[in-house]
């Protein structure tokens, strides 16, 4: 298994402890702080430093959305798994209805704020020169994905939100005028463009995080 970003080695920890053979692989490997543990450098908008199909498990948890090229990191994950394998990937959810409000609101979701040259210094002075980490430069929601994860060869086995908001009660009116709109759709546009998917609960009811478990076809 690979994970690609590692971080600090938090994710990487727990799959060892769960039994997986684990493989660490980041932009900034020396913030990796498990010392019997392997990490590569490596940029998901470029080439990683493995041989292709060399993983039945890929993770890659909050790290599109921070990085160049993400239709490079699909070819990437296309590449370094087998046949068969599995991606798990993890990204902002902007399409859930608190975020699309923000959106029409203030031009902006709660995860991609502009980022203005005072901004981009604070966050510089912050992470020591190492602003991959706090930016968030690519607003990737579930459109995105499934194209990028259907152009490069997988099928999607699962969409997941990571935890229910508490006030998500206060958009039920607008949740409701959402999936009405949906259910007044012509079947095959639903069908076109995903219409059910993006009234899904995880993906309009979602937390802060949008989940997809996909696996690369034989």
């Amino acid at each position: 298994m690979l994970d690609c970003p590692a971080g600090e080695g938090a994710l990487v920890e727990k799959l060892i402890a769960a039994g997986f053979d684990v493989r660490a692989c980041d932009l900034y490997d020396e913030l990796f702080r498990l010392d019997d543990v392997e990490i590569k450098k490596g940029d998901l908008s470029g080439t990683l430093p493995y041989q292709g199909q060399s993983f039945d498990y890929v993770t890659s948890l909050d790290g599109l959305e921070h990085i160049d090229s993400p239709p490079q990191a699909f070819r990437e994950y296309r590449r370094l798994l087998k046949p068969g394998g599995h991606l798990i990937l993890s990204v902002p959810n902007i399409m859930n209805v608190e975020e699309r409000l923000k959106w029409l609101l203030f031009g902006y979701t709660s995860h991609f704020k502009p980022l203005s040259n005072q901004f981009r210094a604070q966050i510089a002075h912050d992470t020591a020169g190492k602003h991959e980490i706090a930016v968030h430069a690519n607003p990737i929601g579930y459109n995105e994905l499934r194209y990028y994860l259907e152009l490069n060869g997988f099928e999607i086995q699962g969409v997941y939100r990571d935890r229910v908001k508490a006030n998500q009660w206060l958009y039920f009116p607008i949740v409701v005028l959402i999936r009405l709109a949906a259910a007044l759709t012509p079947k095959a546009r639903r069908r076109d463009r995903w219409t059910r998917e993006l009234a899904s609960d995880p993906v309009l009811l979602g937390g802060n995080t949008l989940i997809i478990h996909s696996v690369l076809k034989t």
